[in-house]
């Protein structure tokens, strides 16, 4: 747990960060207790960069709900209030994040860059919102893309508004289906629940969508700890591979593909998070036409209601090590707010109700929840590596000189995929 100072300056941020200084309440116009949300994740360790990343993102989305005057309710509108819990990326530091959470008073929880984490979130709500009722939690999940959290473990109180890894890799693999330079790969991710799910994810589409490439290595490393990937890579090297799958994110992606520049592995990066997070930047020139990343949205996609969108938050986060934005976290926040009023209370399981139907858009983009699973439904684009400047690529990322043209859009429909969910819902007397 982060210390109560920089809990109360967080507060004050999320409160705070409007024109001339105004807090939230007082933009509503009334004494309404804010409506607390608490953001579960890594902002500290060898993550800290990707949970500051989402830590911009919602307080940007709080922010534009409190502009237009909060959350309206029968008893007047309500800002919402961003609180921090730093997990370390660890269950159990989650855990007890959850608990003091609840005593805090939140009953909305936020998390997304850890499935083992968000697994571990799932269940203990599950059991806390079975034995005490009055303070029931519903947990919005805008990451973590294990595809057995809206399958096998799928649960009422959670909502994931991420596309899921299935997901993800079968927009990849449309563009490796009919890349025929590619006869050889090799697979490497973390070692954990994700890690481990798009591995075996890339063997079953590759099996399904190009079973004349073969698989010339697979390799699952710790997560967060390796310094080193040389001599990864030159094992890829070794290997003949053409094109590299992984789902890395964080360090363990930039580490990784600087480790492929400096040892001269010329392949394809074939990505889940190559397009921020410093890996544009690591890898420079090597990595044009090569790296691919696979997102629900990226900078680049041609449409002036997005290209408007990118620039107010640019001007928001002017910095270049700031520049990471998901739409998918705008359009989360987007849709609680829109379940809320829609609920007229902020009473958990009457909230869940509403988020089982959101639909809601923003900058062009637009999503609906799948009540019989909680998987957002909603379009994906896969984006290639280029220079700034290049037809396709006005922007680049994090000031790096190199972004991401659009190559491939899948629309909601064809993004989608069964669910194996059985989901246990609470009795709704």
């Amino acid at each position: 747990m982060y210390a109560s100072r920089r809990k109360v300056l967080a507060r004050i941020a999320a409160l705070g960060a409007l024109p001339w200084g105004v807090s939230a309440r007082a933009q509503t116009g009334n004494a309404a207790a804010p409506i607390r949300l608490a953001l579960i994740e890594g902002l500290s360790g060898p993550f800290a960069n990707a949970g500051e990343a989402v830590w911009r993102n919602l307080l940007w989305a709080c922010e534009r709900v409190h502009a237009r005057g909060g959350v309206v309710l029968p008893g007047g509108a309500r800002p919402l209030e961003l609180v921090r819990y730093d997990s370390k990326g660890q269950n159990e530091e989650a855990i007890a994040a959850l608990r003091s959470a609840i005593e805090s008073g939140a009953r909305i929880v936020l998390q997304g860059n850890s499935s083992a984490n968000a697994a571990a979130l799932i269940d203990a709500i599950e059991k806390h919102n079975e034995r005490d009722p009055e303070r029931q939690v519903l947990f919005l999940n805008y990451s973590a893309v294990d595809p057995v959290l809206t399958n096998e473990r799928c649960s009422f109180w959670h909502f994931r508004f991420d596309a899921h890894a299935e997901m993800r890799m079968k927009a990849l693999m449309s563009v490796l289906r009919e890349d025929r330079a590619v006869q050889g790969v090799y697979l490497i991710g973390q070692d954990y629940s994700f890690g481990q799910a798009v591995l075996r994810l890339a063997r079953q589409q590759l099996a399904a969508e190009r079973p004349d490439v073969r698989i010339l290595g697979e390799e699952l490393h710790p997560m967060g700890r390796v310094k080193d990937f040389l001599p990864y890579v030159a094992k890829i090297k070794a290997s003949g591979a053409q094109a590299v799958i992984t789902g890395n994110w964080g360090n363990d992606l930039t580490l990784l593909v600087r480790a492929a520049r400096e040892g001269g592995f010329d392949g394809k990066f074939y990505t889940f998070y190559g397009n921020a997070l410093g890996a544009p930047a690591a890898i420079g020139e090597a990595g044009v036409g090569r790296v691919l990343a696979v997102a629900d949205w990226l900078p680049n996609v041609p449409d002036p209601a997005a290209e408007a969108f990118y620039r107010s938050f640019r001007a928001r986060f002017p910095k270049p090590a700031d520049d990471y934005v998901h739409m998918r976290m705008q359009l989360m926040i987007e849709a609680l707010a829109q379940s809320i009023e829609r609920a007229a209370t902020v009473q958990s399981r009457a909230v869940a109700l509403q988020l089982e139907r959101a639909d809601v858009a923003l900058a062009g983009q637009r999503g609906t929840m799948r009540a019989v699973d909680h998987q957002f439904q909603q379009p994906l684009v896969v984006g290639l590596m280029d220079r700034q400047g290049t037809p396709g690529v006005p922007f680049d990322v994090e000031g790096s000189g190199y972004g991401f043209r659009v190559i491939r859009r899948l629309s909601a429909d064809d993004a989608s995929l069964p669910t194996t969910c059985r989901m246990r819902r609470p009795q709704l007397a």
